[in-house]
């Protein structure tokens, strides 16, 4: 197994040439990046426009790979009824959906036949795994590559496993409808 310390997100995906997977499990984030979104987001229960311009240098990102030809999508688990934090992630995923993602939602519920990884992560087409590791807040604590061939099929296969039982973002407009 090979484990290096985390690049940058950026270099990661700038070097992807087919395909970038997310999963996302947790009903709570504490990522500082966003604290001051979901703040506004809680405070008035909408995206604010100045925290779409603030997403701009990660929908660049993302338009850049997609224009290269780089598939990416997000499955996210999710609690049903949904977290606060849940309900602010769904309402920003236009940002998502604009920059060339693929976004579906899973209820947990619906999960449980699945056998899932212990964490977040990123894969890289289908070589490399970028974990995210979170405390018990949500707050970031690092991240790990992996490119063990392995634990790459694993967590392949649980995405796509995932994928596949999962809702388009697209036509989910109200989390609780979700089945």
């Amino acid at each position: 197994m090979t484990q290096r310390n985390a690049s940058a997100f950026s270099d990661l995906l700038a070097d992807a040439r087919h395909s970038v997977v997310r999963v996302e499990m947790r009903d709570h984030s504490g990522v500082e990046s966003e604290a001051a979104e979901f703040a506004a987001w809680r405070e008035h229960r909408t995206i604010a426009p100045d925290a779409v311009e603030n997403a701009r240098p990660w929908t660049e990102m993302i338009q850049s790979a997609v224009r290269r030809g780089v598939r990416v999508q997000r499955a996210r688990i999710v609690s049903l009824p949904p977290s606060e934090y849940i309900r602010f992630e769904h309402a920003s995923t236009f940002v998502n959906l604009a920059a060339g993602e693929e976004v579906r939602q899973l209820p947990r519920r619906l999960a449980t036949g699945l056998a899932l990884p212990g964490t977040d992560f990123w894969l890289f087409d289908d070589r490399l795994i970028r974990f995210g590791h979170l405390s018990g807040d949500g707050a970031v604590i690092g991240h790990e590559l992996n490119d063990d061939p392995a634990t790459v099929r694993l967590y392949s296969a649980a995405f796509d496993a995932i994928w596949k039982l999962a809702t388009s973002a697209r036509e989910v407009r109200d989390l609780s409808t979700v089945t």
